[in-house]
């Protein structure tokens, strides 16, 4: 048993893993032979892929400063993948100093790489910073809430901004998306957000890009943008709604290829 209470026969190396791929695409350093062969394919099958994944970071990062200045100082980010600076909370940290984030993967080697970055027990307040890092998949998204690592850092009582950023494509709709969703909506204050991205398949023919994935630890399910729109049911979409990640409140000029990026992205607010 590991320090980070798991063993390391269970982190599968022989398959690419989602978290590792995208690790890989951003230029990251925490992947293996097996994740940097599917990048590689998946760059092939849509070449836009490396500007689409760091377009989904900037996206999550321009969220995460709109929700923390609207007054939310607690953050929710389930299918966090491995850090990548900046990371959440110190994105956080730009816009407010009294934050506390609760992270949730259900990869191993995330938990790992975040409890690092966190301290040794998991959590970490410095610079009033709280955070806490959870090892739990989000087909069980009560078990999420309910955890005492959660429980910890979030107070359900008031609002959360609940991050779900490239990681809903990853359930398909035997999982029943949508209710698990609903599940994690109803469990938050109102005021709360949700800040979601997800993968489409409207802008180019991606099926080749879904094959690299179905050789991956979860295949990648792209839905449209009518069907990404229903997972913001019950909460009220802010300006500029449900747009390709590049071009929702842009601070900087999007990048070249933006309108083939696959990518949707939507902030949403709950009122009651």
């Amino acid at each position: 048993m590991g320090e980070n209470g798991f063993r390391a026969e269970e982190i599968d190396t022989t398959k690419p893993h989602p978290a590792r791929i995208y690790d890989y695409l951003l230029g990251g350093k925490d992947h293996y032979e097996v994740d940097r062969e599917a990048g590689e394919q998946l760059v092939a099958a849509a070449p836009e892929a490396r500007i689409g994944v760091r377009a989904n970071r900037a996206f999550l990062r321009r969220a995460v400063r709109h929700v923390v200045g609207s007054g939310v100082r607690q953050i929710l980010d389930i299918g966090t993948g491995l850090p990548t600076s900046p990371n959440v909370h110190e994105t956080a940290l730009e816009v407010a100093p009294d934050i506390r984030v609760a992270y949730v993967d259900n990869d191993p080697i995330v938990h790992a790489h975040t409890g690092d970055l966190l301290g040794p027990d998991g959590t970490t307040s410095t610079t009033g910073i709280t955070s806490g890092i959870l090892l739990a998949d989000l087909r069980d998204p009560r078990a999420i809430l309910d955890a005492p690592e959660v429980r910890a850092v979030i107070d359900f009582d008031e609002p959360v901004a609940l991050l779900l950023a490239a990681v809903l494509h990853f359930l398909a709709d035997t999982d029943k998306p949508q209710e698990i969703v609903a599940t994690l909506r109803d469990a938050l204050a109102p005021g709360s957000h949700l800040i979601l991205s997800h993968a489409t398949g409207d802008f180019a023919d991606r099926s080749g890009a879904a094959a690299v994935y179905r050789k991956a630890t979860a295949a990648m399910n792209l839905r449209t943008r009518t069907e990404i729109e229903r997972f913001f049911d019950g909460f009220e979409l802010i300006d500029p709604g449900v747009a390709q990640v590049p071009f929702w409140r842009p601070d900087t000029p999007p990048p070249p290829r933006s309108h083939e990026i696959g990518f949707y992205g939507g902030v949403a607010r709950k009122s009651r």
